[in-house]
């Protein structure tokens, strides 16, 4: 079971259910350690105190909000969980949304919301009325000292909450003077023709992070003690004629697909655009696939 990060009650109206929250997504990537160049031990940094000259145990801190330069108000964790509102333990939904004028780039952090026993009949009413609705929750959650607003939404399995980014905390995008610019009823139709040609139902699994592949790939090359060939780049000119480019663009897209690109044998040329995405490697003159 994955492990829990907030358990309390969530409300609406006078209906109440106890339920529980766990992280739905955590981002992965390959993370390396400061090193000493010379003898290659793992550098640390503690914890130290420059008055008392001392290394100093977790146990001797304390939070300190600085007031002016030098100067703190010292707080303890039970100072701090005396002014806990009340969502740090009742999530309650203040309003109903449509889900579609919900703009993501308010979404920050997600989780699962999963009922506990007491609370799957009330759960399963509010996640279906949602479904049947297309409203989602607006809510307010106190968690790691932070009072967040969110939305809930109901999945096939599931409800999912998103913390969201306050309106002060999001940054205002540049301007763009698109209104200059007049784009041409046949670019357009061609620009459509061209999206459409590269439409596909969304697929998750589709989806990788070459950067952290080409990475471990060269981690397992450096511990076999091979060397690490640079990965070919593809050259971007400026588009001059986006006509042309357009119809460039949809002839190759109508083209015969070529053969998916898979491991590329030892002593085997990988293909010209697969290059772009496999790290090589290099021993004794002969390539391995990343």
């Amino acid at each position: 079971m994955a492990t829990t990060v907030w358990k309390g009650h969530l409300t609406f109206g006078l209906i109440s259910m106890p339920v529980r929250m766990s992280t739905a997504a955590r981002g992965e990537r390959i993370s390396f350690n400061q090193l000493h160049k010379e003898c290659h031990s793992r550098l640390k940094q503690p914890l130290f105190c420059p008055v008392c000259n001392r290394n100093v145990e977790r146990s001797e801190i304390v939070k300190g909000y600085e007031y002016e330069k030098d100067q703190y108000v010292l707080f303890s964790e039970e100072e701090l969980d005396k002014i806990e509102p009340p969502s740090a333990r009742v999530m309650e939904i203040l309003e109903f949304v449509k889900l579609d004028d919900m703009d993501p780039l308010y979404f920050d952090s997600s989780y699962y919301v999963a009922p506990e026993d007491a609370g799957v009949k009330a759960y399963k009413l509010l996640m279906s009325a949602m479904q049947e609705s297309g409203y989602g929750a607006i809510a307010k959650l106190t968690m790691h000292q932070r009072e967040h607003i969110v939305i809930l939404r109901p999945g096939s399995k599931g409800m999912t909450l998103h913390t969201m980014f306050y309106s002060n905390e999001i940054r205002a995008a540049e301007s763009v003077p698109t209104d200059k610019i007049e784009v041409k009823e046949q670019e357009k139709k061609l620009a459509r023709q061209l999206i459409e040609s590269l439409a596909a139902p969304f697929d998750p699994q589709k989806y990788r992070d070459e950067y952290q592949e080409n990475v471990r790939a060269m981690i397992a090359a450096k511990l076999k003690g091979q060397e690490v060939t640079e990965v070919a780049q593809p050259h971007m000119a400026p588009v001059i004629d986006l006509m042309e480019a357009l119809k460039k663009s949809l002839a190759e897209k109508q083209a015969p697909p070529a053969a998916a690109a898979g491991p590329v044998p030892v002593g085997k040329k990988p293909p010209a655009r697969a290059v772009e995405a496999i790290t090589t490697v290099q021993k004794k003159g002969k390539k391995v696939a990343g």
